[in-house]
């Protein structure tokens, strides 16, 4: 029970990564409130989770490119859980589209989302973690190191995060907050959404390409299996001299690009 006692906050937990590190970190003895814009599937996974862990975990619905909602929603979780110790701000959104064709309302969306939502995130956690310490888990993306052609707009919000994530954790070393930012290559089902806009040709090409790319069996990563204990390792008391970074979870793939 490596997070026994830990009170933890997810946002994104509704599906996907999300869902899977918040039942992760129920198992491992925290309890865990998941937040979301997607009601029915949050309260699900929060309804399966008490199932095996009665009393670990309340979905709550918050939309973190609202600063005022995040803060509100914050405070009624962290009433809940008795105080906080870890926030995972894994909410984010992806559109892609060639740059020169990227459009107004998509780049507000996922600068709203990816970049704002971090923010006020961040900013919500603070006053609960900066008088005993804790972890706040950012999710970058290799995009935001490497670029992603045809999604320039997703990569510049997910190098924002990086940069973010960097300054903060200088800032908030002096408070025992470690600031980490994790770049993951999972399957999801928002890359489920992201194949579904491929023509045949198109997913022979990508198929192929991360069979060149991802060192370790050439496509992405199972996130109950590759990332979710890393995940409660970077929640525990054992990462903490761990801060400032971002960890690649993802078969090193950017290494070798």
């Amino acid at each position: 029970m490596q997070l026994a006692g830990k009170n933890i906050i997810v946002t994104g937990g509704a599906r996907g990564i999300g869902a899977v590190v918040a039942r992760a970190y129920a198992a491992a003895g925290a309890r865990v409130v998941a937040l979301d814009v997607l009601d029915d599937e949050g309260a699900a996974v929060v309804a399966a989770i008490n199932a095996r862990y009665p009393g670990h975990a309340r979905y709550l619905s918050c939309n973190i490119a609202d600063a005022d909602q995040v803060r509100t929603v914050f405070a009624q979780a962290c009433d809940w859980l008795g105080g906080l110790d870890v926030l995972a701000n894994i909410a984010g959104v992806e559109r892609t589209a060639p740059a020169e064709a990227i459009g107004q309302a998509d780049w507000d969306l996922i600068f709203d989302v990816n970049v704002r939502g971090t923010l006020h995130t961040n900013q919500a956690a603070f006053p609960y973690l900066c008088e005993q310490g804790g972890r706040i888990i950012n999710f970058g993306s290799a995009a935001g190191i490497n670029g992603m052609p045809n999604a320039a707009h997703y990569a510049a919000s997910k190098g924002a995060v990086l940069a973010w994530t960097r300054t903060l954790a200088q800032e908030w070393a002096k408070h025992r907050i470690t600031v980490n930012a994790v770049a993951p290559m999972m399957w999801t089902p928002m890359y489920d959404t992201h194949r579904a806009k491929m023509s045949a040709d198109e997913l022979a090409t990508h198929d192929e390409l991360l069979s060149r790319v991802i060192p370790m069996g050439g496509k992405l990563g199972d996130a109950e299996r590759d990332l979710a204990p890393f995940m409660v390792f970077l929640a525990s008391d054992g990462s903490g001299f761990i801060t400032g970074q971002t960890l690649c979870v993802d078969g090193g793939t950017v290494p070798t690009r």
